[in-house]
């Protein structure tokens, strides 16, 4: 049974519907609840900047260690704990009372995000190694998925219908503690892996060397930084910022939820076509000068010019996202053995551009509103520059090794 076709269907779809109601939905309903929270607690913009940011701080020592546990002991165990652990702390933040309380929470939450995320690329990875980019991208749709969901009814439904937004916090934790029974009760991998089939289990030490030693990683994780910098960034900001400049509350977070529908779109496309292109680098080139551009675009556009700018800064966002993800695990020095180890050391460097780029840009509002927007510009100009200069097989489509250039 779990060798039919559908079956490995059935678990992608799961795995992104996980996804987006333990990670992505959660965390993009903080983002537009900021400005309810923010009043309730009595912060400051840059302490908002923190606060978004921290989620990355503890992932980026998390991210490998994750990646590592998910190859010796398994993606299904680690992501039945990681989605416990995660909605536990969704649910905790409800009781913070002050900034002190909530920026420790969502720090604490940030750092079990990996076992959760990596789990599921791992287990996709392991079903569709041959159609990863695909598979990978339905995975993202579902994160993307969510984000359009928790900005679009976290401030204007969710947090009307249940009280407030500590009420909205305790009511993802209960999705999360739900979704684990499918997962205890099922078995998400093929059923050669089940039987002794799978990868061999690396011990953790031995898969964290491996991977550290792969120069191209160290360099493709630029461009997973500048990704993670100008996303994180634009996302937490966007809508303070539209309010700023005299948005009603309800026309700001649609923008918001423009980026993801935006970036929900081209998912599978961006990803389909990165399957049957000679070299992957020419399509993450492209999306990354959108990205820059589109960000770069936002601080002077008017009007109608503003959704445009947010459509051209956030339709590629998802997709970078997974094509990254593909090429990191079709590395010939990865594959199914290491890929849980890869992905997350890789998603350390994600976490990094997410930490530091929200306080950073806030900061930045201080010279001019619209500052904060070129400087994340500049974070997906800096993927984009690592790009140029990667020569690995990583950056070959369909899973056929080119021979690193010297």
């Amino acid at each position: 049974m779990r060798n039919h076709p559908k079956y490995r269907w059935g678990i992608l779809v799961f795995i992104a519907f996980t996804l987006a109601l333990v990670i992505t939905g959660p965390g993009s309903s903080l983002a537009v609840l900021f400005d309810e929270i923010g009043r309730d607690l009595n912060l400051s913009l840059v302490q908002i900047g923190m606060i978004w940011g921290s989620g990355s701080l503890l992932a980026i020592f998390s991210g490998s260690l994750a990646g590592a546990l998910i190859d010796r002991f398994g993606p299904k165990r680690v992501l039945i704990a990681g989605i416990l652990l995660l909605g536990t702390a969704n649910a905790v933040r409800a009781l913070a009372q002050d900034f002190p309380a909530l920026l420790f929470i969502v720090l604490m939450a940030g750092g079990v995000v990996p076992m959760v995320s990596t789990s599921g690329f791992k287990i996709s990875g392991i079903w569709f190694h041959k159609q990863l980019g695909t598979a990978n991208s339905v995975v993202s749709m579902g994160m993307a998925g969510g984000m359009v969901l928790g900005s679009l009814l976290g401030a204007s439904v969710l947090s009307p219908a249940l009280g407030g937004w500590r009420n909205t916090m305790l009511f993802f934790g209960g999705l999360a503690a739900l979704i684990t029974v499918p997962w205890i009760l099922i078995n998400p991998l093929p059923e050669q892996s089940a039987a002794g089939g799978k990868p061999a289990a690396v011990p953790m030490r031995q898969a964290l060397a491996h991977i550290f030693r792969q120069k191209s990683l160290w360099l493709l994780g630029l461009a997973y930084l500048g990704v993670g910098a100008c996303q994180q960034g634009i996302s937490g900001y966007l809508a303070l910022y539209l309010r700023s400049i005299g948005w009603p509350g309800a026309r700001a977070d649609a923008a918001v939820s423009l980026i993801y529908v935006a970036s929900l779109l081209l998912i599978l496309p961006i990803g389909f076509l990165s399957d049957r292109l000679p070299s992957r680098k020419t399509i993450l080139l492209a999306t990354l000068a959108l990205m820059a551009a589109g960000s770069g675009w936002l601080p002077a556009a008017q009007g109608w010019a503003v959704w445009a700018a947010v459509v051209l800064a956030g339709m590629t966002r998802d997709g970078t996202m997974s094509v990254l993800l593909t090429v990191t695990i079709d590395d010939e020095n990865v594959g199914p053995t290491y890929a849980g180890t890869a992905t997350g050391f890789a998603m350390t460097f994600f976490f990094i551009g997410g930490l530091i780029s929200p306080p950073l840009g806030n900061m930045l509002a201080g010279i001019a509103p619209g500052a904060p927007f070129v400087f994340w510009s500049a974070a997906a100009g800096l993927g984009f520059v690592s790009l140029l200069l990667a020569r690995s097989s990583r950056i070959s489509a369909a899973g056929a090794a080119v021979p690193a250039r010297r």
